[in-house]
């Protein structure tokens, strides 16, 4: 069986500064060295002979990564393009739907903002509106939030977009459901799986979504700008790219229509299984679950401190966790990372989120940090409020 490494021994192999108590990798993730090494080799590759590499051999390389993309996600490699991120794959299948005055699309109000815009921008052109159902926090259930979410649902309704894994609140949304749910009504659905994969198992076919967009550059570790969309057949053929160039011609697939952009640096996306070796070999399954206890243990101290209730049951958690602050406060990430040397975000429409990422490498001495960084920070705050 191969031996699962400590936090430590993994700290080592990422680039991270030691001095930093890094709590934050759900925002962009962390590329470890030899992930890293073998995207800077295909860069040197690129610049050593242009010509060759992006017309000769990219297709076939191209090819390669997207079907070790595909094993792992447990999808057929035709009904998989790379994009740079998860919310441009979300905003490709938006742009795809034929949507008409009146029409709804179904979110709830924990989706990453970015894409809540994009959604409204949609709707502003085509006449439809976005509907975002209030998920009351904090929530008894995940079967609670799937009758919430339906329940606002209408006879206008034509899409149901939902997070994997929402941002702020970083709770496991039951997508199997959601899914199931929306299907039988004959809607169409979106993914965003922006911290999915590597965070989550995800077996796409089973799942069954329509369009699922994902990030390999977060809790995969690849590097920046490596994400994916996938979509499911008999819808591909409204799929556009976001401009148009020589993915156009007669013939070619959606696949070939997002990626064929022009000049672009490729090699994030052909390092993508350089990082899904990197976890197999390191027998992720096993540092997952560790990491999946401790941000459960985690959550308790922080709520512990901060006189906090939890924002939904544990069985919602996976490596990232949300705690509500006493009050708003939009600086108080700023002053632990310049006072304490910790990397963790403040979140949420109210500033009043404490989001935290449990990654390979995250040692309990990190978390030892924190709490004793936030008892610091929050007394002085106290301290200059009763002044």
């Amino acid at each position: 069986m191969t031996p699962t490494p400590d936090p430590a021994e993994l700290r080592s192999e990422f680039l991270l500064d030691p001095d930093v108590a890094f709590l934050n990798h759900g925002s962009f993730g962390a590329c470890p060295r030899p992930v890293f090494e073998r995207y800077q080799a295909y860069q040197r590759e690129l610049e050593r002979e242009p010509v060759d590499f992006l017309s000769r051999r990219l297709p076939d390389l191209l090819a390669h990564a997207r079907a070790e993309l595909a094993r792992y996600l447990n999808a057929a490699p035709q009904d998989l393009a790379f994009v740079p991120n998860a919310t441009t794959g979300v905003n490709l299948a938006a742009r795809s739907l034929s949507l008409q005055p009146g029409d709804e699309i179904l979110a709830t109000d924990l989706e990453y903002g970015a894409c809540d815009l994009a959604w409204e921008w949609l709707c502003r052109r085509t006449g439809a509106s976005y509907v975002r159902a209030p998920i009351p926090l904090p929530l008894d259930s995940p079967d609670t939030l799937v009758e919430i979410l339906f329940a606002h649902a209408t006879e206008h309704t034509r899409v149901v977009s939902v997070s994997h894994i929402t941002s702020s609140t970083a709770l496991v949304l039951p997508v199997e459901e959601i899914v199931a749910r929306a299907r039988g009504l004959g809607l169409v659905t979106i993914v965003d799986g922006a911290h999915a994969p590597a965070h989550v198992p995800v077996d796409l076919e089973a799942l069954g979504a329509d369009f699922y967009s994902g990030n390999t550059h977060k809790w995969l570790c690849a590097p920046k700008g490596a994400g994916f969309l996938h979509v499911r057949p008999g819808l591909q053929e409204p799929v556009d790219a976001a401009i148009v160039s020589w993915g156009y011609v007669d013939g070619n697939s959606f696949q070939e229509r997002i990626e064929k952009q022009g000049t672009r640096d490729p090699a994030a996306w052909l390092a993508v299984p350089e990082a899904i070796a990197f976890q197999e070999e390191r027998n992720w399954d096993a540092v997952r679950e560790r990491c999946r206890a401790l941000t459960r243990a985690t959550r308790e101290e922080l709520c512990a401190l901060l006189g906090s209730k939890p924002l939904a049951p544990a069985e919602m958690l996976g490596q990232m966790a949300s705690v509500r602050l006493p009050r708003p406060d939009a600086s108080l990430s700023s002053r632990l990372f310049a006072n304490h040397r910790v990397e963790i975000p403040v979140a949420g429409p109210d500033d009043d989120l404490l989001r935290i990422s449990v990654a390979a490498y995250t040692t309990r001495d990190e978390i030892e940090r924190l709490l004793a960084a936030l008892v610091r920070e929050l007394d002085a705050e106290d301290r200059q409020h009763d002044e």
